[in-house]
C-alpha cells in the first residue's frame, strides 16, 4: 500500500505540474474606449439552415450586449429581420455599415438592393453599405457583373460604398477599386495558415502592401478576427488564450496607425458548421452573449483549471482502483500511476467537449457514440499498460507451480482421462491414445468420448485401438447427443471409475509428456486445490511461415497472460491438459451445457466456490494447430462467443458487492472481457470512421476530434508496446517470430468482433470443430475467408490515402484522422497477410519446394488410422 500511496502522490504532482504548465496569464494591451466595429450576423436568414431563426427580442438583446462595446456593427444582408438592425440599432446609438448579400440568384440580389436603398434613405446612423461580400472570392459573379451593381448602388445611395473582398482580390483586381469610395480588404491569418504569434503583424504588412498598391485610396480592415476552437490550420492553433491574445493586439496596433477595421464577429454562430469546425468560434462574445475574453487587465484560461481538476481528479480514482487491491512493487505502480493520469487527461478533455464546444444533434450523436467507443479502449490499453509494467517491473511470478514443490509423500490418487472426439482424424486420435498409453502414473483409465460422429471410417479403427490398448481404454460412442462437447463429456461421468479422484481432459490431437500426472497430480495435496492447467502447446509448429505465426501468438497467451493471472489466482481453465478434483467438480454441478466454452466457464464457477488453482509454464503436452487460417478463425470466434455467454451467466458476480470472487480475479475477468470487447470496439470504430468520410470529404462535416482519434491510436502503440516488449521478457523469441505472433493477433478482430456480435444476437449457436489433423470440417472452403477484412482493410486504406491527398490546407486534425483510418486499416489487412501466408505454403508444397511443410503421404483415413496404430 505505501508503494501505491507513494507512486499516486508522484504521479499526480506531476500531473498537476504538467497541467500548470499549460496555464497562461497573458498581460496584454488594453482596449480603451469602444472598438470600431463587428460583424453583426444575428438574425441572418442563412441561420434558419441549422436552427430556428433569431426572434426580434433576441435581436435586440444581441444589440444590447454589443452596445458597451463597439461604435458600429457590420451587417451582411438584409434579408429576414436583418432588416430591423439599422432602427434597432440607431434606438441604441449605434452605427451601423449595411450589407447587400450578392449571390447566384438574380431575383433574390435584386430584393436586397432595392431593400438596402430604401434602408439607407431611412436611417441615418447607416455609415456606408458593403455591396457583397467575397463575390469574388465564392466566383458568384464576375467583375464586370460587381462593377455593375457597385455603380448602380452608389448613383442610389448618399453614403461611401465598398465590397468586401480579401486582401489579394483586389491586389488582382485593380479596376474594382476604382468602383468604390473606399477599399474593405479582409485579413484572416488562421485561414492562410499563419501562426498565432505571426498574425497581427502578418495582418499590418497585407495591409500596407494594398495601401501601397492602391494610393490615396482609404483602406479599412473589414474582416480580422481569430477562432477561439476547431482544427488546426497547419500553424494556425484555434485557441482561447490565442483568440484573445490576438484580438487585443490587433486593436492596439490597428488604433495606433489610424487603421479603420472591423472585427470578425460580435457572437459565436454555432450554425456556421459550412467552414468545418471552426466556423461557429470566431466570436468575442459566445453564442449567449457572454465575453470570451475581456478587453482589458489579464486574460486566463479557466477551461484549463476544470480540465485539470478532473483530469486529476479521475487519475487518482483509476490509480486507486487499479492498484489498491495489488500489491505493486513501486516501479510498477509509478508506470501505472502515470499511465492512468495520462489516460485521465484524455477521457477529462473528451468528457468536458459538449461543455466547450457547440453540439447540434448529429454531432452530439457523435460524441456520444465516440465515447461509447473511447472507454473501453481506454481501459484495455490501460491494462495493457498495466501487464507490461509488471511484466517488466514488478516481481517475478511465485505461484508457478513446480514438480519440485510437490510434498515428498504427496498421494497420486486415480485419474480419469477424458478424451472427448467430435469427427476427429483417426490416425492423430490414435496418436494420442499411444502417448497416454505411455504415461509413467500407477493408477489412471482412459475414456474417449466419440460423440455425433456418424462417419465409422472416424471412430471403427480408434475402437479397434482402444481394445488393443486394454482394459484401462474405455470406448464411448454416443451417435447422437445434445449440449456439445459438455453434453459428451457430461454422458460420460456415468462411466468413470467410482474410484477415480482427479479428471483429466485432453483433445484428441494431443500427445503428452510420460510425467504428465506424476508432476502435476500432487498439487492436489492442498484439499482447497481444484485445478491444474499445464499450457497449451503445438508439435506442428515449424510446418509452415502460417503455423510459426499462430504457434508465437499461442505462446503469448500462456507464457504472459496466464502467468499473470496465475499470481491472482484467476486463470483460464482450457478443456486441453486440465486437471480438476472430481469432488469440486460434482459439488459445481459438473459440466455445464449452455455454453460452448464449458471448460473455462467450469473454471470461474470453481473460483466463485472458493477453490484455488495452479499453473505450470511448462510444457506437458503438444496438440496440433489449426489446419488453414479459416480453421484458425473459427476457434477464436467459437472462444469470443463462448466469452460472451459466460458474461451473460456470471457478470453479476463481478460486481462490487459480490462476495464470490475476490477482487484481483474480478479485476482479471472484466479485463479479460474488456480485451474481447475492445475487438469488437475497434472494428466497430474503424466501420464508424469509414463511413465518415464521404461526410467529410464532400460536405465538410466535423472531424472527430482529438481526444476521440488519440485513444485509437494509443491503443495501437500500447498494442505494440505489449507484443514486443512481453514477448522479449517472457516468451523470449526472436524479433521474425514476435512480429509474426503481433501480425496473427491483429488479424483476428474482426473474427472476435463478430463473435461479439453473434454472441449479442444469438444466445445458442451450435458448436464448431477446428479443423486439425487434416479432417475436413462443415463450411464454405470456396470464398475467401478474409473476404470481408480485405474489403474493409482496403477501403480504410483509400479513404486514408484520399484525406491526405485532398487535405491541401495541411489541417492536423485531418492528417490525424487520415492517420487513424491507415492504423484502423491494418488488424483487416493482416488477415490478408496470414491467408496469404498460407496460400505461398501451398503453392510452395504443390511445387513440390518446401522445406518447412510436412511432406506426409496423401493415404486414405482408413490406411492413416492403420498406420498410426502399428
Amino acid at each position: 500500500m505505501k508503494n501505491v500511496l507513494a507512486a499516486a502522490l508522484v504521479a499526480a504532482v506531476l500531473h498537476a505540474l504538467a497541467w500548470a504548465a499549460t496555464l497562461e496569464t497573458a498581460v496584454l494591451p488594453d482596449v480603451t474606449g469602444k472598438v470600431h466595429s463587428m460583424s453583426f450576423n444575428i438574425g441572418a436568414p442563412r441561420e434558419a439552415w441549422f436552427g430556428r431563426p433569431a426572434t426580434l427580442e433576441e435581436l435586440a438583446g444581441a444589440l444590447d450586449v454589443v452596445g458597451p462595446v463597439t461604435r458600429s456593427v457590420r451587417t451582411y444582408t438584409v434579408g429576414g429581420i436583418q432588416a430591423q438592425v439599422p432602427e434597432l440599432a440607431k434606438e441604441r446609438g449605434i452605427e451601423v455599415m449595411l450589407g447587400i448579400w450578392l449571390g447566384r440568384d438574380a431575383a433574390a440580389n435584386r430584393r436586397e438592393i432595392e431593400t438596402a436603398v430604401s434602408l439607407v434613405r431611412k436611417h441615418s446612423n447607416i455609415r456606408a453599405v458593403f455591396v457583397g461580400n467575397e463575390t469574388l472570392l465564392r466566383e458568384d459573379m464576375t467583375v464586370e457583373e460587381l462593377i455593375a451593381v457597385l455603380r448602380e448602388v452608389r448613383t442610389r445611395v448618399p453614403v461611401p460604398v465598398t465590397t468586401g473582398e480579401t486582401w489579394d482580390r483586389w491586389i488582382s483586381n485593380p479596376e474594382l477599386a476604382e468602383e468604390v469610395d473606399f477599399l474593405s480588404i479582409h485579413v484572416l491569418p488562421y485561414w492562410e495558415a499563419v501562426g498565432a504569434r505571426n498574425a497581427v503583424p502578418y495582418a499590418m504588412r497585407r495591409y500596407k502592401e494594398v495601401v501601397d498598391t492602391f494610393p490615396g485610396k482609404d483602406v479599412i480592415i473589414a474582416e480580422f478576427g481569430w477562432p477561439s476552437r476547431g482544427y488546426r490550420n497547419r500553424e494556425a492553433g484555434p485557441d482561447p488564450m490565442n483568440q484573445a491574445t490576438i484580438v487585443r493586439e490587433f486593436i492596439s496596433e490597428a488604433s495606433r496607425h489610424g487603421i479603420g477595421y472591423n472585427l470578425m464577429e460580435a457572437f459565436d454562430q454555432p450554425w456556421k458548421t459550412v467552414e468545418g469546425s471552426v466556423g461557429p468560434y470566431w466570436g468575442v462574445f459566445d453564442r449567449d452573449g457572454n465575453p470570451k475574453f475581456s478587453l482589458a487587465g489579464a486574460v486566463e484560461q479557466p477551461e484549463q483549471w476544470r480540465r485539470g481538476v478532473l483530469a486529476l481528479i479521475l487519475g487518482a480514482v483509476i490509480t486507486g482502483l487499479w492498484l489498491t487491491a495489488r500489491r505493486p512493487t513501486f516501479g510498477h505502480a509509478m508506470a501505472m500511476a502515470i499511465a492512468a493520469n495520462a489516460l485521465a487527461a484524455a477521457v477529462a478533455v473528451a468528457l468536458l467537449y459538449p461543455f466547450e464546444n457547440y453540439l447540434n444533434p448529429g454531432s452530439a450523436v457523435a460524441w456520444g457514440l465516440g465515447m461509447v467507443l473511447m472507454l473501453p479502449l481506454t481501459l484495455v490499453t490501460l491494462g495493457k499498460l498495466d501487464e507490461v509494467a509488471e511484466v517488466t517491473l514488478g516481481p517475478r511470478p511465485k505461484r508457478l507451480w513446480r514438480a519440485e514443490d510437490a510434498p515428498k509423500d504427496a498421494p497420486l490418487p486415480k485419474v480419469s482421462i477424458q478424451i472427448p472426439a467430435y469427427r476427429e482424424n483417426p490416425a492423430m486420435l490414435i496418436e494420442t491414445l499411444n502417448s497416454v498409453a505411455a504415461l509413467d502414473y500407477p493408477a489412471f483409465e482412459v475414456v474417449v468420448i466419440i460423440n455425433n460422429t456418424p462417419d465409422e471410417r472416424l471412430w471403427r479403427p480408434v475402437e479397434a485401438h482402444c481394445a488393443k490398448l486394454g482394459p484401462r481404454f474405455k470406448f464411448l460412442n454416443f451417435p447422437k447427443i445434445k449440449g456439445f462437447k459438455a453434453g459428451a463429456l457430461t454422458a460420460a461421468m456415468a462411466h468413470v471409475a467410482g474410484e477415480a479422484e482427479i479428471l483429466a481432459v485432453l483433445d484428441a490431437d494431443y500427445v503428452v509428456d510420460p510425467v504428465w500426472l506424476t508432476d502435476l497430480v500432487p498439487a492436489f495435496s492442498d484439499p482447497k486445490v481444484a485445478m491444474v492447467q499445464a499450457p497449451q502447446d503445438h508439435r506442428d509448429g515449424e510446418r509452415s511461415l502460417l503455423g510459426r505465426c499462430m504457434n508465437a501468438e499461442y505462446t503469448g497467451f500462456f507464457d504472459i497472460g496466464m502467468v499473470q493471472r496465475n499470481e491472482t489466482d484467476a486463470i483460464v481453465a482450457h478443456g486441453t491438459m486440465l486437471l480438476v478434483r472430481r469432488a469440486a467438480f460434482e459439488a459445481v454441478g459438473g459440466w455445464s451445457p449452455d455454453t460452448i466454452t464449458e471448460d473455462t466457464e467450469l473454471g470461474l464457477r470453481l473460483f466463485e466456490a472458493g477453490y484455488h488453482a495452479h499453473y505450470t509454464r511448462r510444457r506437458y503436452g503438444w496438440g496440433l494447430l489449426p489446419d488453414t487460417y479459416r480453421a484458425f478463425k473459427t476457434q477464436r470466434h467459437r472462444w469470443a462467443y463462448g466469452a460472451v455467454q459466460i458474461f451473460r451467466k456470471h457478470w453479476r458476480h463481478m460486481l462490487p458487492g459480490s462476495k464470490t470472487l475476490t477482487r484481483p480475479q474480478k479485476v482479471h475477468y472484466v479485463t479479460g472481457w474488456l480485451h474481447w470487447l475492445s475487438d469488437a470496439v475497434g472494428a466497430l470504430a474503424a466501420v464508424v470512421n469509414l463511413a465518415w468520410v464521404p461526410f467529410v470529404l464532400f460536405i465538410g462535416a466535423m472531424l472527430p476530434p482529438i481526444p476521440f482519434t488519440l485513444p485509437i491510436l494509443a491503443a495501437f502503440g500500447a498494442g505494440l508496446l505489449h507484443c514486443v516488449l512481453l514477448y522479449m521478457a517472457r516468451v523470449k523469441i526472436g524479433p521474425a517470430r514476435i512480429a509474426g505472433a503481433a501480425l496473427a493477433a491483429a488479424s483476428l478482430q474482426w473474427t472476435v468482433a463478430r463473435a461479439i456480435y453473434d454472441g449479442i444476437k444469438y444466445p445458442d449457436l451450435p458448436f464448431r470443430r477446428t479443423q486439425k489433423g487434416k479432417t475436413p470440417a462443415a463450411g464454405d472452403a470456396a470464398q475467401s475467408p478474409v473476404l470481408a477484412e480485405t474489403r474493409i482493410g482496403l477501403a480504410l486504406m483509400a479513404g486514408s490515402a484520399t484525406l491526405f491527398a485532398t487535405n491541401t490546407s495541411g489541417i492536423v486534425e485531418l492528417n490525424l484522422f487520415a492517420g487513424t483510418l491507415l492504423v484502423q486499416s491494418l488488424p483487416f489487412l493482416a488477415a490478408t497477410a496470414m491467408f496469404g501466408l498460407e496460400r505461398r505454403d501451398a503453392l510452395r508444397v504443390a511445387r513440390g519446394k518446401s522445406a518447412i511443410a510436412a511432406s506426409t503421404p496423401a493415404v486414405g483415413i482408413g490406411e492413416a488410422a492403420d498406420r498410426a496404430a502399428a
